[in-house]
């Protein structure tokens, strides 16, 4: 097994996961098989507490596990699916070890830092590489050198390097070359950096350097000076518009060739496809260019909902179009006397508990189905559709959700089997779960098949009493779990709006840069061909299929 440490330095938010997920992709372009593993140095047991302003967005795994946003990046980036076990936190570890001290599997031994929690921490690292089987296994050391949570970890691979044979491990450090304003590259924060690294006993292999333009051969030979290292090692990592631009632009820096040399890897042919792909990204940066809302409660921080950002542009490059976001605050939408979208073409509201900007996103909703605007709901924004649904197509007009207040319709519930178990603790529905479509639908046609597989994250749902009373007008829940109680999409018949859907589940989870989520890919086909003056479809699109 060949194991390859990514760690960072100078700040926070430099680009390690890309840089960790580039590196994958670039192996896997070279036929080999790859595992990731994200440590992250916080003492939550997961991300799924953590509020998407500090930490971006929660994002959950097939086997239900809430993480960060970095492994949505290697999903992405390494087209893999990946479970709990690849993500270890201090909480996680700090757990074991004290679970293991109680039950005295440490028989009497004064329970320490060294070895008890590096063993843990090896051990676990070590337990994903051989269970996946893999050539190589990329390991992400979250924060930057020097923060005093991440000293457990540096310290449990700085044994591994010398428990491992020499050619079998390699070190990754990601720095910053800031400019001054006299366009000097900089290169000390990036000496400091390394020295701190090497006080810990970790001598980088290769230095990738962040940085707003492409390094001066002068500044790679002088961080190679100072940084003991090779100048070949020493890979310049200049700004891109297009993150998945970055593996190409760390091959054509030599990365692949020196990890090669170091690890003693065999050359193999290049699968060309990733590159096409980001050819046709380029391309479709120049097509068509259409504008969607995404009205959201994290709307400031865009990082909050980035596997939607990214699915969005995944859709776009198979349809060659280019998407301008408009970010709009649900709360601002609250205090408006008039929702104006005038400007976009589609409605695009995302998840997001919590009663704050509900009713912002329920007229955005409510905007969208009068004014026939294609329209994509996920999650949370399937409940709130299914809310403006029940108030102005059904006639409910106190319809709500019990998790937001108290009503005498409650649309949104807890079912019946599940009251229990939130009140003994239960958590919510996480994770991979089937999805049956039902025949003739808009979703039959999206997906092209009945039983589909999506991941999910919440706890409430449709409230079975009233979908007889909401299912008129067009509305129509499309898609169900196999006992049929669980409502999981919501869509108006294509006779009566162009296109309006809304998934309980999030398809944005599983969208590849090659292989765009099928919701995505026609909410984007609708904007592209409605005429926003005269809200009208091309007849040609969504026909609904005869089933044999």
């Amino acid at each position: 097994m060949k194991y390859i440490v990514v760690t960072g330095g100078v700040m926070s938010g430099l680009g390690k996961g890309i840089t960790m997920a580039s590196i994958g992709r670039i192996l896997k372009n070279h036929g080999y098989k790859i595992v990731p593993i994200k440590i992250d140095p916080y003492i939550n047991i997961d991300a799924g507490t953590m509020n998407p302003y500090q930490h971006g967005e929660v994002y959950v795994l097939g086997d239900g596990a809430e993480v960060d946003l970095d492994l949505g990046h290697y999903e992405r980036f390494m087209d893999v699916d990946l479970g709990r076990e690849h993500n270890i936190t201090t909480g996680i570890v700090y757990s074991a070890v004290i679970e293991r001290e109680r039950r005295g599997e440490y028989l009497g031994q004064t329970v320490q830092i060294i070895p008890h929690v590096t063993n843990e921490i090896k051990a676990r690292i070590r337990g994903v590489a051989e269970k996946s089987g893999a050539d190589v296994c990329l390991v992400e050391i979250g924060g930057t050198v020097g923060d005093i949570e991440s000293m457990p970890f540096l310290e449990a691979v700085r044994q591994m390097k010398l428990e491992e044979r020499e050619n079998d491990f390699l070190f990754v450090h990601v720095t910053l070359v800031p400019f001054t304003t006299l366009h000097e590259q900089k290169t000390k924060p990036t000496q400091h950096s390394v020295k701190a690294l090497r006080e810990l006993g970790l001598q980088p292999d290769i230095i990738v350097c962040r940085s707003r333009e492409a390094l001066r051969e002068d500044v790679k030979d002088k961080i190679a000076m100072f940084c003991n290292v090779s100048p070949k090692a020493v890979i310049s990592a200049r700004d891109t518009e297009d993150i998945y631009e970055v593996p190409l632009l760390l091959e054509r820096e030599g990365i692949f060739s020196y990890l090669m040399e170091k690890l003693q890897l065999e050359q193999s042919k290049e699968d060309p496809a990733w590159g096409r792909m980001v050819a046709r990204r380029k391309l479709s940066s120049e097509g068509k260019k259409i504008r969607i809302a995404i009205v959201g409660k994290y709307a400031e921080l865009e990082d909050s909902y980035l596997s939607i950002k990214e699915a969005i542009k995944h859709a776009a490059t198979e349809l060659g179009c280019k998407v301008e976001m408009k970010w709009i605050e649900a709360e601002e939408l609250e205090e408006e006397k008039e929702v104006d979208f005038d400007d976009v073409r589609g409605i695009l509201v995302p998840g997001g508990f919590g009663v704050r900007g509900a009713e912002g996103k329920i007229k955005a909703i409510e905007y969208a189905r009068e004014n026939k605007i294609p329209f994509l709901g996920l999650c949370f924004g399937f409940q709130l559709a299914v809310i403006e649904a029940a108030r102005n197509v059904a006639g409910l007009k106190d319809a709500n959700s019990s998790e937001l207040c108290e009503t005498p319709h409650p649309v949104i519930d807890l079912l019946e089997e599940q009251r229990e178990v939130v009140k003994k603790g239960g958590t919510m529905r996480l994770g991979d779960y089937e999805v049956f479509i039902r025949r003739e639908t808009l979703a039959e046609r999206i997906y092209q098949k009945r039983k589909i597989v999506e991941r999910h994250r919440h706890r409430y749902e449709v409230n079975p009493a009233y979908i007889e009373q909401i299912e008129r007008e067009g509305v129509v829940f499309s898609g169900t779990d196999r006992s049929g109680t669980r409502m999981e999409i919501m869509e108006i018949s294509p006779d009566i709006h162009p296109f309006f859907l809304a998934t309980q589940f999030h398809p944005e989870f599983k969208s590849r840069p090659n292989k765009p989520s099928a919701p995505f890919k026609a909410f984007l086909e609708a904007c592209i061909n409605i005429n926003p003056k005269i809200q009208t479809l091309n007849p040609n699109q969504y026909q609904i299929p005869k089933t044999q």
